[in-house]
């Protein structure tokens, strides 16, 4: 198993899952999306940051493995370069996405995937 998804809606605990098993042979899939950086953001790191147009023109030339629109004009997808990156480097891939695009994957890779679908604790 090489790839794990974490599937889950905003604040749900993707990310604090994402980074405890970063360390621990996981290389995290970094999205790129079409949102400004959010305050602490690192492009690069937390997210690659590219213009709509750029963004569009990437799904055109079918280089995402997955894309979605989640709100109106914020897209968000994931290069099949970077999982590419990840593998050369005999790494594991770690995804950290919304429930849409989990389930993409999921159906992308089938049995080679582990989705972990992060629900919000309740008070």
């Amino acid at each position: 198993m090489n790839k794990v998804i974490l599937v889950g809606k905003a604040a749900a605990g993707k990310d604090h899952m994402r980074k405890i098993l970063s360390g621990r042979g996981f290389q995290y899939g970094i999205s790129y999306t079409t949102r400004p950086p959010r305050e602490g953001e690192i492009d690069g790191k937390d997210y690659h940051f590219l213009g709509l147009q750029k963004f569009k023109s990437y799904i055109e030339e079918d280089k995402f493995i997955e894309w979605e629109e989640v709100y109106a004009g914020n897209f968000y997808g994931t290069l099949k370069t970077e999982i590419e990156r990840i593998w050369k480097e005999r790494r594991n891939v770690i995804f950290d996405m919304d429930v849409k695009g989990g389930i993409y994957l999921k159906k992308y890779f089938g049995d080679k995937a582990l989705a972990i679908f992060v629900k919000v604790p309740s008070i």
